[in-house]
């Protein structure tokens, strides 16, 4: 799926938002930069291609992981520096590039989308995870997407701020793990999976 372009220049507002994790920094913007519900994360720019703003931002010494998701992109950042210190230059970067009106990325596809050759429980966990527990990830300026479910253990995808979070691992078993168990008894653990 395509994200939407303009060919004109946007006027472009930009507000930040800190989040659990103190090494990353939601830059929120006053429009949409992807379709609803997609997200793209970044972790290196070895996989940062299909982005020419996530290689802009990689290009800063500084800058450990790029997210993509609605109307915002997260910052992360390497240990050692302050937000005070850099925030700003980052801010300038990701404005500058949506007021020439360009793609964020290239091409993207949703993880959770349900897919008629899922199971029964597989549509549920999908489903639980999109209107219960995406939100409020969304909302920290991170994202949570179904990765496999096996023999009572579902798997998922932290991304953005979640990603080496140090509230994550609690966010995982006390929060998502208990709704899940509680919502669908098949679920008997819930881990992430690649953070």
């Amino acid at each position: 799926m395509q994200a939407t372009s303009s060919s004109t220049s946007k006027v472009v507002n930009l507000y930040l938002e800190a989040n659990p994790n103190p090494n990353s920094m939601k830059f929120v913007a006053n429009f949409m930069l992807l379709p609803e519900s997609m997200s793209h994360d970044i972790p290196s720019i070895k996989e940062a291609d299909n982005s020419p703003l996530a290689q802009q931002l990689f290009s800063l010494e500084y800058v450990d992981r790029v997210f993509f998701m609605s109307n915002f992109v997260t910052v992360t950042k390497k240990d050692g520096i302050d937000w005070l210190e850099i925030r700003e230059e980052i801010k300038n970067i990701i404005k500058t590039y949506l007021e020439s009106g360009k793609l964020v990325i290239d091409e993207i596809s949703d993880q959770n989308q349900i897919d008629e050759n899922d199971s029964e429980t597989v549509k549920k966990i999908k489903g639980i995870l999109d209107e219960y527990i995406r939100p409020a990830v969304e909302q920290d300026g991170g994202a949570i997407s179904y990765h496999s479910f096996e023999e009572g253990k579902l798997k998922v995808l932290l991304q953005g701020s979640c990603s080496g979070c140090p509230s994550s691992t609690v966010t995982l078993k006390a929060g998502i793990e208990n709704l899940m168990k509680r919502m669908l008894p098949e679920v008997q653990s819930v881990e992430a999976e690649g953070v």
